[in-house]
């Protein structure tokens, strides 16, 4: 099993909704609340700012936030403006535009390690980048990947440290968790979605799956149990990233619960 777990939305849900949301993740004895900030929707800096509010031990992380958006200069300031808790902080980031992403990604984290000195993980897909992450970050953030695939990247992770050096740090892996038919639809899109994207479309073609195979559909909780059990215990924090059908209050409830219930046993 896995070490930790954590629970994943996006910066796209109401800040109510996550006042509310939080406190229920902490009570379950979750260890992070993950907020995706999906391009220039949503705010996920205020989303966690919004969760530091109301709770005292949750780790809270952005997973990713796109550097090549929003200059890590302008987080820094951000993150102190909002007078997030930087000793539950951790930044997920991630870069992808074109000329140079893994230099964009490593000047990130050079900066936020500086100015704000709290962990930076890299949202990695392709090898380049999982190395800086690992070699250079305080770890990697990996998505949309099957268990199988999950242990070689960990197997990866570690013929990077032992070749390149480095601290190796954390692997935090997300998995979309959908609970019932019609969060189950919006998995589907989602997956497509992502399947369109060129740069995950040839990872998925190399690995030979579909990205909807990496997700857990499940009609109760019990489902979502025996779904999560097969990723890999050598992952660092396994986040459970929410997909509802309307991003209601009760349906993210449901989703904590089955999970705080996998936890409960361990």
């Amino acid at each position: 099993m896995s070490r930790h777990l954590g629970y994943g939305i996006t910066a796209t849900v109401d800040p109510q909704l996550v006042r509310e949301l939080a406190p229920a993740v902490e009570r379950a004895g979750l260890r992070t609340l993950w907020v995706n900030q999906p391009g220039r929707d949503g705010d996920a800096l205020a989303a966690l700012a919004a969760a530091a509010e109301v709770t005292s031990t949750l780790r809270l992380a952005t997973g990713v936030l796109p550097v090549d958006l929003y200059p890590a200069d302008d987080v820094a300031a951000r993150v102190a403006d909002l007078a997030l808790p930087t000793d539950r902080l951790v930044l997920g980031i991630g870069a992808s535009r074109r000329p140079h992403p893994l230099g964009t990604a490593r000047d990130a984290v050079r900066t936020l390690r500086d100015e704000l000195g709290v962990p930076v993980l890299v949202g990695a897909l392709g090898p380049r980048m999982r190395r800086l992450a690992v070699t250079e970050a305080d770890g990697v953030l990996l998505n949309w990947l099957t268990p199988g695939v999950a242990r070689e990247a960990l197997g990866d992770r570690d013929r990077d440290v032992r070749e390149a050096g480095g601290p190796g740090g954390a692997v935090a892996l997300y998995v979309r968790c959908a609970l019932g038919p019609a969060a189950r639809e919006v998995a589907h899109r989602e997956a497509e979605k992502y399947a369109a994207i060129p740069t995950y479309a040839a990872n998925f073609a190399r690995h030979g799956y579909q990205p909807i195979e990496s997700a857990v559909l499940a009609d109760d909780a019990a489902g979502i149990r025996t779904g999560l059990e097969p990723f890999p215990d050598e992952v660092d924090e396994l986040v459970a990233r929410a997909v509802t059908a309307s991003d209601g209050l009760e349906e993210h409830l449901a989703l904590v619960d089955a999970i705080a219930d996998r936890r409960a046993d361990a």
